[in-house]
Protein backbone atom coordinates (compact mmCIF):
# COMPACT_ATOMS: atom_id res chain seq x y z
CA UNK A 1 0.00 0.00 0.00
CA UNK A 2 1.36 3.39 -0.93
CA UNK A 3 1.01 6.44 1.23
CA UNK A 4 -1.26 9.21 0.08
CA UNK A 5 0.43 12.56 -0.64
CA UNK A 6 -0.81 14.06 2.60
CA UNK A 7 0.60 11.15 4.62
CA UNK A 8 4.07 11.03 3.09
CA UNK A 9 6.73 11.70 5.71
CA UNK A 10 4.31 11.07 8.60
CA UNK A 11 5.55 8.67 11.29
CA UNK A 12 3.02 5.84 11.64
CA UNK A 13 4.54 4.24 14.70
CA UNK A 14 6.98 2.04 12.77
CA UNK A 15 10.17 1.19 14.70
CA UNK A 16 13.14 3.39 13.93
CA UNK A 17 16.48 2.02 12.80
CA UNK A 18 19.12 1.55 15.54
CA UNK A 19 20.97 4.72 16.47
CA UNK A 20 24.37 5.12 14.82
CA UNK A 21 27.46 4.36 16.85
CA UNK A 22 30.08 6.93 17.80
CA UNK A 23 32.97 7.31 15.31
CA UNK A 24 35.60 4.65 15.89
CA UNK A 25 38.15 6.94 17.56
CA UNK A 26 35.50 8.44 19.84
CA UNK A 27 34.12 5.01 20.72
CA UNK A 28 37.59 3.74 21.64
CA UNK A 29 38.18 6.70 23.93
CA UNK A 30 34.75 6.38 25.58
CA UNK A 31 35.20 2.62 26.00
CA UNK A 32 38.41 3.26 27.95
CA UNK A 33 36.75 5.89 30.13
CA UNK A 34 33.68 3.70 30.67
CA UNK A 35 35.82 0.75 31.75
CA UNK A 36 37.37 2.95 34.44
CA UNK A 37 33.92 4.04 35.64
CA UNK A 38 32.36 0.56 35.63
CA UNK A 39 35.30 -0.83 37.62
CA UNK A 40 34.25 1.31 40.60
CA UNK A 41 31.00 -0.63 41.11
CA UNK A 42 30.31 -4.22 42.20
CA UNK A 43 27.32 -4.31 39.82
CA UNK A 44 27.99 -2.81 36.41
CA UNK A 45 24.48 -1.41 35.98
CA UNK A 46 25.15 0.88 38.95
CA UNK A 47 27.48 2.81 36.65
CA UNK A 48 24.63 4.05 34.45
CA UNK A 49 24.34 7.52 35.99
CA UNK A 50 28.03 8.44 35.57
CA UNK A 51 28.06 6.90 32.09
CA UNK A 52 25.19 9.18 31.07
CA UNK A 53 27.26 12.12 32.30
CA UNK A 54 30.19 10.76 30.30
CA UNK A 55 28.05 10.80 27.16
CA UNK A 56 27.04 14.38 27.91
CA UNK A 57 30.69 15.34 28.21
CA UNK A 58 31.15 14.14 24.64
CA UNK A 59 28.06 15.55 22.92
CA UNK A 60 26.65 18.07 25.38
CA UNK A 61 23.48 16.02 25.81
CA UNK A 62 22.33 12.39 25.89
CA UNK A 63 21.66 11.45 22.29
CA UNK A 64 20.27 8.18 20.96
CA UNK A 65 23.86 7.24 20.19
CA UNK A 66 24.76 7.89 23.84
CA UNK A 67 21.85 5.74 25.00
CA UNK A 68 23.02 2.95 22.69
CA UNK A 69 26.55 3.25 24.08
CA UNK A 70 25.37 2.99 27.70
CA UNK A 71 23.10 0.04 26.90
CA UNK A 72 25.83 -1.90 25.09
CA UNK A 73 28.43 -1.13 27.75
CA UNK A 74 26.24 -2.24 30.66
CA UNK A 75 24.23 -5.02 29.04
CA UNK A 76 20.96 -3.10 29.37
CA UNK A 77 18.19 -2.42 26.90
CA UNK A 78 17.90 1.03 25.36
CA UNK A 79 14.47 1.25 27.02
CA UNK A 80 16.05 0.80 30.45
CA UNK A 81 18.66 3.47 29.74
CA UNK A 82 16.04 5.85 28.33
CA UNK A 83 13.88 5.41 31.44
CA UNK A 84 16.74 6.70 33.60
CA UNK A 85 17.87 9.44 31.22
CA UNK A 86 14.35 10.88 31.05
CA UNK A 87 13.78 10.69 34.82
CA UNK A 88 16.62 12.98 35.91
CA UNK A 89 16.57 16.60 34.77
CA UNK A 90 20.38 16.83 34.79
CA UNK A 91 20.43 14.75 31.61
CA UNK A 92 19.67 16.80 28.50
CA UNK A 93 17.79 15.16 25.66
CA UNK A 94 18.65 17.74 23.04
CA UNK A 95 21.66 19.95 22.28
CA UNK A 96 22.13 22.76 24.80
CA UNK A 97 24.46 25.65 25.47
CA UNK A 98 27.93 25.85 26.91
CA UNK A 99 26.37 27.35 30.04
CA UNK A 100 23.18 26.08 31.66
CA UNK A 101 21.66 29.07 33.46
CA UNK A 102 19.10 27.77 35.93
CA UNK A 103 16.88 30.11 37.91
CA UNK A 104 15.36 28.62 41.04
CA UNK A 105 11.62 29.24 40.97
CA UNK A 106 10.75 27.11 43.97
CA UNK A 107 8.76 28.72 46.77
CA UNK A 108 11.27 30.82 48.70
CA UNK A 109 13.38 31.85 45.73
CA UNK A 110 10.23 32.70 43.80
CA UNK A 111 8.92 34.89 46.63
CA UNK A 112 12.31 36.58 46.98
CA UNK A 113 12.44 37.44 43.28
CA UNK A 114 13.24 34.26 41.36
CA UNK A 115 10.12 34.50 39.22
CA UNK A 116 10.99 38.08 38.26
CA UNK A 117 14.58 37.07 37.42
CA UNK A 118 13.38 34.23 35.21
CA UNK A 119 10.89 36.39 33.32
CA UNK A 120 13.43 39.16 32.74
CA UNK A 121 16.10 36.71 31.58
CA UNK A 122 13.69 35.18 29.08
CA UNK A 123 13.02 38.60 27.61
CA UNK A 124 16.66 39.69 27.82
CA UNK A 125 17.99 36.56 26.08
CA UNK A 126 15.06 36.15 23.72
CA UNK A 127 14.54 32.50 24.67
CA UNK A 128 11.99 30.46 26.59
CA UNK A 129 12.40 27.75 29.17
CA UNK A 130 14.92 25.09 28.08
CA UNK A 131 15.83 27.10 25.01
CA UNK A 132 19.30 28.14 23.87
CA UNK A 133 20.59 31.42 22.51
CA UNK A 134 21.36 31.37 18.76
CA UNK A 135 25.12 31.41 19.38
CA UNK A 136 24.85 28.19 21.42
CA UNK A 137 26.34 29.72 24.54
CA UNK A 138 23.49 29.94 27.07
CA UNK A 139 20.55 27.65 27.79
CA UNK A 140 17.95 29.08 30.18
CA UNK A 141 15.77 26.97 32.43
CA UNK A 142 13.84 27.22 35.65
CA UNK A 143 14.94 24.73 38.28
CA UNK A 144 13.68 23.34 41.54
CA UNK A 145 15.24 23.85 44.97
CA UNK A 146 19.02 23.57 45.10
CA UNK A 147 19.29 23.69 48.90
CA UNK A 148 20.47 27.30 49.00
CA UNK A 149 17.33 28.90 50.42
CA UNK A 150 19.34 31.07 52.80
CA UNK A 151 20.80 32.82 49.73
CA UNK A 152 17.55 33.28 47.85
CA UNK A 153 17.01 34.03 45.08
CA UNK A 154 19.64 31.74 43.60
CA UNK A 155 20.77 31.28 40.01
CA UNK A 156 23.01 28.36 39.04
CA UNK A 157 25.37 28.19 36.07
CA UNK A 158 26.52 24.66 35.29
CA UNK A 159 25.56 23.82 38.89
CA UNK A 160 27.71 26.52 40.49
CA UNK A 161 25.99 28.99 42.84
CA UNK A 162 25.22 32.62 42.15
CA UNK A 163 23.60 33.78 45.39
CA UNK A 164 21.35 36.72 46.28
CA UNK A 165 20.64 37.61 42.69
CA UNK A 166 18.53 40.41 41.24
CA UNK A 167 17.23 40.79 37.70
CA UNK A 168 19.99 43.32 37.05
CA UNK A 169 22.83 41.16 38.40
CA UNK A 170 21.52 38.09 36.55
CA UNK A 171 21.31 39.98 33.26
CA UNK A 172 24.83 41.33 33.73
CA UNK A 173 26.06 37.81 34.42
CA UNK A 174 24.55 36.30 31.25
CA UNK A 175 25.87 39.24 29.23
CA UNK A 176 29.36 38.38 30.47
CA UNK A 177 28.85 34.73 29.51
CA UNK A 178 27.71 35.72 26.03
CA UNK A 179 30.67 38.06 25.61
CA UNK A 180 33.18 35.45 26.77
CA UNK A 181 34.20 37.40 29.84
CA UNK A 182 35.25 35.65 33.05
CA UNK A 183 32.37 34.96 35.41
CA UNK A 184 32.96 33.84 39.00
CA UNK A 185 30.38 32.04 41.15
CA UNK A 186 29.51 33.43 44.56
CA UNK A 187 31.03 30.30 46.07
CA UNK A 188 32.44 27.12 44.67
CA UNK A 189 34.81 26.21 41.89
CA UNK A 190 35.43 28.46 38.88
CA UNK A 191 33.07 27.98 35.96
CA UNK A 192 33.81 25.55 33.18
CA UNK A 193 31.71 24.56 30.20
CA UNK A 194 28.76 22.22 30.49
CA UNK A 195 30.66 19.40 28.80
CA UNK A 196 33.58 19.85 31.18
CA UNK A 197 31.17 19.86 34.11
CA UNK A 198 29.60 16.65 32.84
CA UNK A 199 32.97 14.90 32.79
CA UNK A 200 33.58 15.91 36.40
CA UNK A 201 30.13 14.58 37.33
CA UNK A 202 31.06 11.33 35.62
CA UNK A 203 33.71 10.95 38.30
CA UNK A 204 36.85 12.18 36.61
CA UNK A 205 39.09 14.65 38.46
CA UNK A 206 38.89 18.37 37.88
CA UNK A 207 42.45 19.02 36.76
CA UNK A 208 42.23 22.82 36.63
CA UNK A 209 44.74 24.49 38.92
CA UNK A 210 43.09 25.49 42.22
CA UNK A 211 39.62 24.31 41.23
CA UNK A 212 39.30 21.63 43.90
CA UNK A 213 40.56 23.91 46.65
CA UNK A 214 38.07 26.58 45.58
CA UNK A 215 35.09 24.27 45.87
CA UNK A 216 34.48 25.23 49.49
CA UNK A 217 31.38 24.31 51.46
CA UNK A 218 28.39 25.87 53.11
CA UNK A 219 28.48 29.62 53.58
CA UNK A 220 28.02 31.46 56.88
CA UNK A 221 24.29 31.91 56.35
CA UNK A 222 23.94 28.13 56.25
CA UNK A 223 26.02 27.57 59.38
CA UNK A 224 24.75 30.26 61.75
CA UNK A 225 22.09 27.97 63.27
CA UNK A 226 24.71 25.32 64.01
CA UNK A 227 26.93 27.87 65.71
CA UNK A 228 24.09 29.16 67.85
CA UNK A 229 23.26 25.57 68.84
CA UNK A 230 26.88 25.08 69.89
CA UNK A 231 26.70 28.13 72.11
CA UNK A 232 29.27 30.06 70.14
CA UNK A 233 29.34 33.86 70.51
CA UNK A 234 26.74 35.67 68.41
CA UNK A 235 27.86 37.09 65.12
CA UNK A 236 26.95 40.34 63.52
CA UNK A 237 24.22 40.06 60.87
CA UNK A 238 25.40 38.15 57.83
CA UNK A 239 22.62 39.13 55.46
CA UNK A 240 23.82 42.14 53.52
CA UNK A 241 22.45 44.12 50.62
CA UNK A 242 22.80 42.13 47.43
CA UNK A 243 26.00 42.73 45.61
CA UNK A 244 28.01 43.43 48.76
CA UNK A 245 30.46 40.83 49.95
CA UNK A 246 31.38 40.06 53.54
CA UNK A 247 33.74 37.78 55.39
CA UNK A 248 32.54 34.86 57.45
CA UNK A 249 31.89 36.62 60.82
CA UNK A 250 30.27 39.61 59.26
CA UNK A 251 33.45 41.65 59.48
Amino acid sequence: MTASPQNRGVQLGMPQLPAPDFPAEVRARLDADAAEVVARYPDSRSALLPLLHLCQSEEGYVSKTGIRFCAETLGLTTAEVTAVATFYTMYRRRPSGDYQVGVCTNTLCAVMGGDAIFEELKEHLGVGNNETTPDGKVTLEHIECNAACDYAPVVMVNWEFFDNQTPESAKAMVDDLLAGREVSPTRGAPLCTYRETARILAGFPDERAGAVEATGGAGPASLIGLRIARGEPPHTPIVHPRGESTTEGGE
